[in-house]
C-alpha cells in the first residue's frame, strides 16, 4: 500500500511521512525542496520515492496527477502543501495570493479528483486534506488564507456526504490544527516564540490525532481539546463575533 504526501519536506508533512512509514506504507514524497525530501526518504524504513514538484505551476501539478494515476496501490493521499502571507489583501503581492489559491484550492481539488477516480471504483483508500482552525474565522491580514482553508473544509465535508450517499468505504478527512511547531511561521516571516506555549502543538501530536480519527472514519479532526472548544464556540456565535482583529505582523493560525 502506498501513501502520497504533498508538502512532505518538513513539519506536518514530514510527520505524516514518518508515521505512515512506521505503519508499513510505501511513500511518494512531494515538495519543492528535493534535497530535503531525499534526506527524509533515506531516513525512513521501507520504500520512499521523491517527486520534486511545485503545485502552484501546471507542470508540477500535472506531474503529481500522473503519479497518482500511475499508482494502482495508492491507499492514501495527504494534501498537506500550503503556506500563508501577511498583509492587507489589496496591498499584498498578487502573485503570492494567486499561488496560495493554486496550492490550497486548485491543487487540493485536482489531486483529490485524481485519487478518488481510482479509489472509489476499487472500493478502498482515503484522502486527508490539511486545513486549519483559521478556516472557521476571518482575520484581517490573512484574508486569502482563511478563505482558502474554509474552502478546503467545505470541499472535504461535501465529499464525505457524496461518499456516504453511494455507500463507498473510501474515507475523506479534513484536518484542522491550531498553532503547530513547524517552519510555517519562519517562512511567513514571524516569530513563533510569540505563540503562547500552552496553545502550541507538536506536529507528531497533530498527525497522531489525524490518523486516529481517520481510522475511526472521522470526517473532521480538530486536535487538542482547547481548539475543539474554540471551534465549537465559533460554530454557534454570530459571524460578526468571530472575526479576528490582528495587527500587521502578528501571529495567526
Amino acid at each position: 500500500m502506498t501513501a502520497l504526501i504533498t508538502g512532505a519536506s518538513s513539519g506536518i508533512g514530514e510527520a505524516f511521512a514518518r508515521k505512515l512509514a512506521a505503519r508499513g506504507y510505501d511513500l511518494i514524497l512531494v515538495a519543492r525542496r528535493e534535497e530535503r525530501l531525499r534526506t527524509l526518504a533515506a531516513s525512513l524504513p521501507g520504500h520512499a520515492e521523491v517527486l520534486n514538484a511545485d503545485l502552484a505551476c501546471e507542470a508540477g501539478l500535472a506531474a503529481v496527477e500522473r503519479a497518482i494515476h500511475g499508482c494502482a496501490g495508492l491507499e492514501l493521499l495527504v494534501n498537506n502543501a500550503g503556506f500563508g502571507t501577511l498583509g492587507r489583501f489589496w496591498e499584498a503581492d498578487i502573485g503570492g495570493q494567486v499561488r496560495m489559491h493554486e496550492v490550497h484550492v486548485m491543487a487540493t481539488m485536482r489531486l483529490t479528483h485524481a485519487a478518488l477516480a481510482g479509489m472509489v471504483p476499487r472500493g478502498r483508500g482515503g484522502v486527508i486534506n490539511v486545513s486549519s482552525v483559521a478556516a472557521f474565522v476571518q482575520s484581517p491580514g490573512s484574508v486569502s488564507y482563511c478563505a482558502t482553508k474554509g474552502w478546503i473544509n467545505s470541499f472535504t465535508q461535501g465529499l464525505a456526504l457524496e461518499l456516504r450517499r453511494v455507500r463507498s468505504p473510501v474515507r475523506v478527512q479534513v484536518l484542522c490544527p491550531g498553532f503547530t511547531a513547524t517552519e510555517f511561521h519562519l517562512t511567513l516571516g514571524t516569530d513563533a516564540k510569540e505563540i503562547p506555549a500552552f496553545l502550541c502543538m507538536k506536529a507528531d501530536y497533530v498527525v497522531e490525532a489525524s490518523l486516529a480519527g481517520f481510522d475511526r472514519g472521522k470526517a473532521i479532526v480538530v486536535p487538542n481539546w482547547k481548539y475543539k472548544i474554540a471551534v465549537a464556540m465559533m460554530k454557534h456565535l454570530p459571524r460578526a463575533l468571530i472575526r479576528v482583529p490582528r495587527r500587521r505582523g502578528s501571529q495567526r493560525l
